[in-house]
């Protein structure tokens, strides 16, 4: 039977299970000189950066096999001591540790993800990379990489949803693919009428769920949009056919229920990810731009009030 696992925000009595996943997984590491400080941490340490920051564990069937700490700076969250048991290694557990870890550090108010990598690990530097993390500094021993954090918009109704969308299309411009998740009925296609009315292209703009894509086109000079619906689709091979990359370069390209399917489509891409709230029309809107192209370009959306 498979392993239930699950991720959840760490507390300070977590510190002597937590300890023990990064002493494991750092002594798994090839030896490097100097050491890794991770290996003299002490549970008091440990304990200590869980108050005064924030953490992320892993948990299978009861038990911590991953985790990570979250250092809180003046916007900046720092990533330490990401960690996972070697038997649960290349699963990709470390990825998803880190992704929730930058939702946690977004609603704290971090709009900044920071970490340093050690230069003995080439492979790990190109890991973060790939995770939108960028080279901004040489420190000892190392590098200091940088990626923008996710915007987080509480969004109370599809009337805000709506006004969201708006306020996004100011910031598009040609050649940006927008990845869309979140549940049946979360929105996705409000906010898509929203990016609609702000690029002011042809519509009506409704779901395309059973022409897969539409193109609305603009009624004045700026990029057209072509929303897409994936959530009949296999696999990317099936978006492949839909020859979304001709199109690509000269319109603003939005598909829902795309995530795994249409991120091959460009390296630099805006993901949202939908999240319901408590009540039946709030929600939590998760912005998080990927690439040169998104490096700072949604800061006018964390200046909103």
């Amino acid at each position: 039977m498979e392993s239930e696992l699950t991720l959840r925000v760490a507390t300070p009595d977590d510190a002597p299970e937590l300890l023990r996943v990064i002493r494991a997984a750092f002594s798994a590491r090839p030896p490097v000189d100097p050491p890794a400080d991770a290996l003299g941490d002490t549970i008091d340490d440990i304990a200590a950066a869980l108050r005064a920051g924030a953490g992320i564990v892993a948990e299978a069937d009861g038990e911590l096999v991953g985790g990570l700490l979250i250092d809180l700076n003046d916007g900046v969250a720092t990533l330490r001591r990401v960690s996972v048991v070697p038997t649960w290694s290349r699963n990709g557990l470390a990825r998803s540790i880190v992704e929730a870890a930058f939702g946690v550090a977004a609603e704290l108010g971090a709009h900044t993800a920071q970490l340093i990598a050690r230069e003995e690990f080439p492979q790990l530097i190109q890991w973060w990379r790939d995770g939108g993390f960028e080279v901004i500094d040489t420190v000892p021993h190392g590098v200091l990489m940088s990626r923008d954090l996710p915007v987080v918009v509480d969004v109370p109704t599809p009337e805000a949803m709506h006004a969201l969308g708006v306020k996004l299309a100011g910031i598009l411009r040609r050649g940006d693919l927008i990845v869309a998740s979140g549940d049946l009925g979360a929105g996705k296609t409000t906010l898509t009428q929203g990016i609609g009315a702000g690029l002011g292209v042809e519509g009506p703009v409704i779901s395309p769920t059973f022409v897969i894509s539409r193109v609305h086109r603009s009624t004045g000079d700026g990029p057209h949009l072509v929303h897409v619906d994936a959530y009949r689709l296999g696999d990317g091979s099936e978006l492949a056919d839909i020859d979304l990359d001709a199109s690509l370069s000269e319109s603003v390209t939005l598909v829902e229920w795309g995530r795994g399917l249409a991120e091959w489509l460009a390296d630099d891409r805006l993901e949202i990810d939908i999240v319901r709230g408590l009540d039946s029309d709030g929600r939590t809107v998760y912005l998080t731009g990927l690439g040169p192209r998104w490096a700072g370009a949604l800061t006018p959306l964390r200046e909103q009030p």
